[in-house]
């Protein structure tokens, strides 16, 4: 009720009068204006996964290949490509002129040195490292790919949708260490990044790429023409959800990513909104925990905590009781594909409960060490799940600390592999797209390469023997085999503890039309209706 009569109250009241001056209609016309689900604090979408940094690496820069709607890779700065008759030699020809927002051609060299540094970050880049000998340029508009083996996915993970994917940036800035961040955004992409404009927790500003040029088929997911019909993009950072569905419903924003759920009947109801799901594939919440640190380097810990776990609750927190919405999933792939095996683990077995992860702590060697959760306050979606593990954890016995910060400052302590007592943390909860956790390729909710790998670093060398099975398999059935042995290991271990699926639902003015669905919201084939 409280939102809700924020959201009626604030309609109408110039809720940018603090940001920016007034903008007069015909500019208006010419610039989107977007509201994104967190803040963007890190620009380099190699160095973190966070979902607000991949949206803007899709502003900003291209890829070789691309997913369309029916996760087929397709040539996007590509022109196509060609292998030798033994499969360990693949040269990649790049469309003629492509131009970085500098000025700069684009050339092959560029590509193998930013695919050499998006394999030493990326999960699934790892696994393809493992099998490059050389990334080489041939000559400016030919990447050669010389491998030690066959890698018959190595499409697939040049076109991977989701984080981290991988953008190509010049050879200059993907001479940095994949472990410090890419301050300056330089891409070849639709739209360039406006450093000048850019106000972090205010606004971020981007303006049209007019030497961009789009390829002539129809935008598909993450692939095809895209088209930049408005000359400038704006993200206005309003974290408090009844505020921006205000200011949305004012028209004073064009674009709402995720609307609060229980202010969606609200919009709904104007006549001048329109809501929607763009994001088909859904999301997955999570639970990450900390192995290399006490008290989550203990199985039996981590194991206790999964069994305090009730997915309703987390989903109830921030989607509300529309089980049309949500849903509960135990598995590690998705729940609804071919992967989505839930009855694996003993620990998803009924009951789950607080007695029984009780029982399970007490027998775990547990000696009372410091759990800190780092929570964004600023994030709905993720903010009440933060809650709710303290409480359930305190309620177990465990000793809790709920250090609520901002996303922006979760994202960047959540690399930190120090104890708690020197900025480290514990417990971290996110969300990603579907299409991210599909299989063990893309997945790094399952993957186990330790220190190297996604923040939490959980180490098994048996799933990455698993894994490399799953990518030698030579049929299907024997792939679900190895992908059911995954999942269970991975649930067995705790790697990661899932909180549930569900789907979220944009709302837009409908002064614009032409959103291409995909994995998240893309700023291309948006136009003035």
């Amino acid at each position: 009720m409280q939102r809700r009569s924020l959201l009626q109250a604030g309609a109408g009241l110039g809720l940018f009068a603090g940001h920016a001056p007034a903008i007069a209609q015909p500019a208006r016309a010419a610039t989107l204006r977007f509201v994104p689900q967190a803040n963007l604090t890190a620009l380099d979408p190699i160095w973190t996964s966070a979902i607000v940094t991949q949206m803007h690496g899709y502003h900003v820069y291209d890829t070789l290949y691309a997913l369309d709607g029916q996760l087929r890779p397709k040539p996007q700065m590509a022109e196509g490509h060609e292998t030798s008759a033994d499969g360990r030699t693949w040269r990649i020809r790049l469309r003629d002129g492509l131009r970085f927002h500098d000025g700069e051609p684009v050339r092959a060299q560029d590509c193998a040195a930013s695919l050499a540094r998006w394999a030493r970050r990326d999960p699934f880049g790892q696994i393809l490292a493992q099998s490059v000998d050389e990334w080489r340029a041939a000559d400016d508009r030919t990447l050669e790919i010389r491998l030690k083996r066959p890698f018959p996915l190595l499409l697939e993970a040049l076109a991977k949708p989701d984080a981290n994917v991988p953008f190509i940036i010049p050879a200059r800035l993907a001479a940095t260490d994949a472990n410090a961040q890419v301050s300056d955004p330089v891409g070849s992409g639709p739209y360039r990044f406006v450093r000048d404009e850019f106000v972090s927790g205010s606004r971020v500003v981007y303006a049209k790429n007019e030497a961009y040029q789009p390829r002539s088929e129809a935008a598909e997911g993450a692939s095809g023409g895209k088209v930049a019909h408005f000359p400038r993009i704006e993200w206005h950072i309003l974290p408090d959800p009844a505020t921006a569905a205000a200011a949305l419903q004012a028209g004073e924003v064009d674009w709402l990513e995720q609307p609060l759920s229980d202010l969606i009947p609200t919009l709904a109801r104007n006549r001048n909104i329109q809501v929607g799901v763009l994001a088909e594939a859904g999301l997955m919440s999570i639970m990450r925990l900390n192995h290399l640190q006490p008290p989550f380097n203990n199985l039996k810990v981590r194991q206790a905590v999964a069994l305090a776990v009730d997915q309703s609750e987390y989903m109830r927190s921030t989607l509300g009781d529309d089980r049309s919405i949500w849903r509960e999933c135990h598995s590690l792939f998705p729940c609804g594909t071919p992967y989505g095996v839930e009855d694996l683990s003993p620990l998803n077995a009924a009951p789950r409960s607080l007695d029984r992860a009780r029982a399970a702590l007490q027998a775990s060697g547990y000696n009372g060490e410091k759990v800190v959760i780092i929570n964004p306050t600023d994030f709905p979606l993720i903010g009440p799940h933060g809650q709710i593990t303290a409480d359930r954890l305190k309620r177990i016995g465990m000793n809790v600390e709920l250090a609520e910060t901002d996303w922006g400052t979760v994202v960047q302590r959540r690399v930190r592999t120090e104890p708690t007592e020197r900025g480290g943390w514990s417990i971290f909860h996110t969300y990603g797209s579907s299409l991210g956790y599909l299989n063990p390729a893309v997945s790094s909710l399952v993957k186990g390469p330790g220190p190297t790998g996604w923040f939490g670093w959980y180490d098994s060398a048996r799933a990455q023997e698993l894994i490399q099975a799953w990518f030698d398999a030579p049929n299907a059935d024997q792939q679900q085999t190895l992908a059911n042995e995954i999942n269970r290991l991975a649930q067995d271990d705790v790697a990661t503890i899932p909180l549930g699926q569900f789907t979220v639902r944009n709302a837009w003015r409908r002064s614009i039309t032409g959103m291409v669905k995909g994995s998240m919201p893309y700023p291309w084939g948006v136009r003035p209706a």
